[in-house]
């Protein structure tokens, strides 16, 4: 556990390329494989959790015309993202491959080649914060514990509320939700300072930080008494569908407070925050008040709209609070910046270096092949956001290039299973 002072030097980072207060709409996978590597400070996601509903913002409300499906099969997915994780993360392919169900799998696939990419964007001393339910939060745990390591996992917070229940229930009512936070390197930023919260005994006596040998410094006691605690790991904020100020009619709003306190313990001011499922932009609201920067994803323009007005209607009253005329919407990918000169996709140096690679085996067939046989293939093409860099290059043969066309490696591999 660190403060932000940490040895700069051992930072692996990219300069950002793309602007502040952007929020992009579509498919959060494509786009976030053309951003730069290790441009990010903080990463809090509440993506669909499979829960077997699908959710929409009733008419008439602020955020009318929002809604996305949970409710996941194979067909959801892309199968070139299985046959990535298989050949390069067999650890992760091992979880993904347990799962009970056929939805199970679909979303853990979908969960998982979206992890890599976020933590392949954060800075070494980032974080991430990735909010679920019990639902899928153990299967989550797991996808986490192998992307990002189980040492580096910080803490399971529970978020409580309350909330309705039925009289009818046969179970406890259930009213929490659960928060992963993982840190991406050995060091992390953790603003203590920023988080405390006051005792709820005025007269509890604090941690004995200051004891001098057998002498106990009571004014040094009385400072920290003032100073507060930092915060357990359960935390009990309000849903926001219940404040009027806050809630807009999205269907998976979170509060403002959740999101401030998660903000404020793991970026600085002016760092950048990002949320790829951003939904009703309350990530986004919420960091734009604590004076950071942000960029956001999601598949409705709806949130362009949100966070527009949220920001006008002054949910913020940050740095950047009169700045809510900036945003920037973009449907776009971006072009990463940080990897150097590329060769065009078929140079024959490319070509030499991916034969060695693949030991002169077809990507597809899996049939041993000339040199002069193989064509150099993209593994994700460039409308979905893969570069001409030599990681994303695979060599097909004559026949399974021609079989594939322009299409998608799922295209090929269910013809070849056929």
């Amino acid at each position: 556990m660190t403060n932000p002072a940490v040895c700069i030097k051992s930072l692996v980072m990219s300069e950002a390329n793309f602007t502040n207060q952007t929020i992009w709409t579509g498919d959060n996978l494509p786009i976030m494989r053309g951003m730069n590597t290790g441009c990010i400070d903080l990463i809090y996601l509440d993506p669909p959790f499979n829960s077997n509903t699908n959710y929409a913002a009733p008419i008439g409300s602020q955020a009318a015309g929002a809604e996305f499906k949970d409710t996941w099969t194979l067909q959801d997915v892309d199968i070139a993202w299985l046959d990535l994780i298989e050949a390069k993360h067999p650890r992760l392919n091992k979880v993904i491959d347990a799962a009970l169900t056929s939805s199970d799998k679909s979303y853990l696939i979908y969960m998982a080649v979206r992890l890599l990419e976020m933590k392949r964007l954060l800075k070494r001393t980032g974080s991430i914060y990735l909010h679920c339910d019990p639902t899928m939060s153990h299967w989550l745990k797991l996808l986490l514990d192998c992307i990002f390591g189980k040492k580096q996992f910080r803490n399971e917070i529970v978020w409580c509320y309350h909330g309705p229940g039925s009289p009818k229930m046969r179970q406890f009512n259930r009213k929490h939700d659960i928060i992963f936070w993982y840190s991406v390197g050995e060091t992390w930023t953790f603003n203590h300072d920023e988080i405390r919260v006051p005792y709820k005994d005025p007269n509890q006596r604090p941690r004995k930080a200051f004891d001098t040998g057998n002498a106990f410094n009571q004014n040094e006691i009385e400072k920290l008494r003032k100073r507060g605690k930092i915060p357990e790991t359960w935390w009990q904020y309000r849903v926001a569908v219940r404040s009027k100020k806050e809630r807009v009619g999205y269907p998976t709003q979170k509060p403002l407070a959740l999101l401030h306190r998660i903000i404020l313990a793991c970026s600085n001011s002016g760092g950048v925050v990002f949320d790829p499922f951003c939904g009703c932009a309350t990530t986004l609201v919420a960091a734009d008040g604590l004076s950071r920067r942000w960029v956001g994803i999601d598949i409705s323009p709806t949130a362009v709209r949100l966070v527009r007005e949220r920001l006008r209607d002054g949910s913020t009253e940050g740095e950047y609070k009169d700045q809510w005329r900036n945003v920037i919407a973009r449907n776009d990918i971006p072009e990463r910046t940080d990897i150097g000169v590329i060769l065009p996709y078929n140079h024959k140096d490319n070509k030499r270096s991916l034969f060695a690679l693949q030991e002169g085996v077809c990507n597809g067939c899996s049939e041993n092949y000339q040199f002069k046989d193989f064509h150099i293939d993209h593994i994700i093409d460039r409308k979905s956001g893969g570069t001409d860099h030599l990681s994303n290059l695979q060599l097909l043969c004559g026949h399974c290039n021609s079989v594939k066309g322009d299409r998608g490696m799922e295209y090929l591999i269910a013809k070849l299973a056929a």
